[in-house]
Order: C-alpha cells, then sequence, then structure tokens
C-alpha cells in the first residue's frame, strides 16, 4: 500500500478531519493494535505541529505499558492514576493539561515538555490505554485540539483489535 501523509492546513476542525480521513486510510482493514498505534503515533507526530511526543500507553496487569511511539525514549511502566497519563486512566476523561509543572504527581519523562494532551482509550465502556501528546509549548493544546484528538483515539479503538 502506498500512503502520503498531507500537512494539515486552514482551522482546526478542517485539519482534524482531514487528519481523521488520513488515518481512516492509513489503517484501512488493518487489524493488528500494535502496527495501527505505530502508524497512528508516526502521522500525528509528523503531522502535527509543535509536539516532542506522541505515542500510546496500554493496559496490562494494572498498570500502563509503553506501546509505539514517536519521540524520545519514554518511562514503560505507569501506575494507573499517577501523572496525567494515569489519572487519564483511572478517570477515564480526557486531561488536556496547559502546564505540566503545575499538574499535581506529573511524571517528567522528557524535561522539555511543558504542555500534554491524554485520551483514554475506551473499547465497550472497557480501558484499554491512552493517547499521549506531549508538547514543548506552554497552553499547545486546546478544545479543539482535545476534540480532534479524540476522534483520532475513536478512529485507532475501532480500527484496532485486542492486546
Amino acid at each position: 500500500m502506498s500512503f502520503v501523509a498531507q500537512p494539515l492546513i486552514g482551522d482546526k476542525a478542517a485539519a482534524y478531519a482531514d487528519l481523521a480521513q488520513q488515518l481512516r486510510g492509513l489503517l484501512g482493514d488493518e487489524r493488528d493494535l500494535i502496527a495501527n498505534a505505530a502508524n497512528t503515533a508516526a502521522l500525528i507526530y509528523n503531522l502535527l505541529p509543535g509536539l516532542n511526543w506522541a505515542g500510546f500507553y496500554f493496559l496490562r496487569d494494572g498498570e500502563l505499558v509503553l506501546g509505539p511511539f514517536q519521540g524520545l525514549p519514554a518511562c514503560i511502566r505507569i501506575a494507573i492514576g499517577r501523572g496525567v497519563c494515569g489519572t487519564a486512566a483511572a478517570t477515564r476523561t480526557t486531561q488536556l493539561v496547559a502546564d505540566v509543572h503545575e499538574f499535581p504527581g506529573h511524571i517528567a519523562c522528557d524535561a522539555a515538555s511543558r504542555s500534554e494532551l491524554v485520551v483514554p482509550l475506551l473499547r465497550d465502556g472497557a480501558l484499554i490505554g491512552v493517547l499521549d501528546l506531549d508538547s514543548p509549548l506552554p497552553g499547545r493544546f486546546d478544545a479543539a485540539d482535545q476534540a480532534g484528538i479524540e476522534a483520532l483515539a475513536a478512529i485507532f479503538v475501532s480500527a484496532s483489535g485486542a492486546l
């Protein structure tokens, strides 16, 4: 399969709609969770400006374990309820953090990260992991980014099989 990613242009809602279309095309009929996570992380990392990390943590034996990502090496295991990722997992709600230094218990895997957006991945109400985006820019993420990334996470979950 040949795939050429198109960079995001225009307003955020239109840009995320375009990115969602690209992700659907990229994942196609593939059901492998790891392959789809790798391609999803690569697409997001390379097409969204201002990121220094994009990737997945999957729930395994009661904790989040590092999955495919783009960026510098990351923390391997995160306890549920700890840091931004663990909080998203525990609450099953998206965490949009303008300044990670103000988030109680933030885990600094990359000291350059200043803002973070973490979307829980749910299948039939059950937590399977989180999609995590980090930026070196304070306040990088807003409500439009949250809605766009939540839509991408839903496409990923729908396209991917079990762990």
